[in-house]
């Protein structure tokens, strides 16, 4: 009952980072792309460090295969890009696109990254649990929220450039970022019906893999001054050194 507990606040935490956009709606757009910019780069550090130092040491002390744990890491990294590429539109290039199809798509979209994360909490809290600790699920959930932060500020700017009203864009998002909560119970429940724990946790790290390689770095490569690209260096390694920290923590 206790992991269930600590996987429910820690999807609602997640959740509740939908509500971030009302902290930056009065500021100016170009101070804005700069934090996210930072923000981006911290969120690719945490997910890389995430799960090469917690996802796949865990998978693979959990007594799986290898071979096993790395085909599952390709399986997520697979499945994320089908997903991204056929359901999550996140960007509307053409003034000319339907308002009301782009806002929807984006938010069905995130609706299913959202579940996704839900999944990958609640699998790594189950791992955690069973050895007595929650440094996985914790250490999972630091670098979902930290992934989040910047990605909710781009979904809550494309709903305003949708049409939306700032309180509805809010709403929304809120509403699509729930489906975490809906995730993370199937997976819990399901978890007890048959072992699937073990095999999401190495397919949540093929998730960050990819999020973080192919979502958030490229966007990086964007800003190209030389001051920029030190301080994206600089804070993705700030990321990765706080999931070491937090690994280093967990074990003493």
């Amino acid at each position: 009952m206790i992991d269930l507990i600590m996987i429910l606040a820690s999807v609602t935490a997640v959740s509740l980072i939908a509500f971030i956009g009302m902290f930056f709606a009065g500021m100016r757009e170009e101070r804005l792309n700069r934090v996210t910019m930072l923000l981006v780069g911290f969120a690719s550090g945490t997910l890389i460090g995430g799960a090469f130092l917690h996802l796949l040491p865990e998978a693979i002390e959990s007594g799986n295969d290898a071979t096993t744990v790395f085909f599952y890491v390709i399986a997520g990294i697979i499945v994320f890009f089908a997903l991204e590429k056929f359901f999550y539109w996140r960007h509307c290039h053409e003034r000319e696109c339907p308002t009301h199809a782009f806002v929807y798509l984006n938010l069905i979209g995130d609706g299913i990254h959202n579940f996704i994360d839900g999944m990958i909490i609640a699998a790594t809290y189950i791992v955690s649990s069973a050895s007595g600790s929650y440094q996985l699920g914790f250490a999972t959930t630091v670098a979902v929220i930290l992934h989040e932060i910047p990605q909710e500020l781009g979904d809550f700017g494309v709903l305003i450039y949708g049409g939306l009203s700032r309180k509805k864009a809010l709403t929304f998002n809120f509403i699509s970022a729930v489906t975490a909560v809906a995730g993370a119970l199937l997976t819990y429940f399901l978890a007890y019906l048959q072992s699937i724990e073990t095999l999401l946790v190495p397919f949540a790290a093929g998730g960050f893999i990819y999020i973080a390689a192919t979502d958030l770095m490229p966007e990086l490569h964007k800003k190209g001054l030389a001051r920029e690209s030190l301080a994206q260096f600089i804070v993705i390694l700030l990321g990765i050194g706080l999931m070491a920290l937090l690994k280093i923590a967990f074990e003493h």
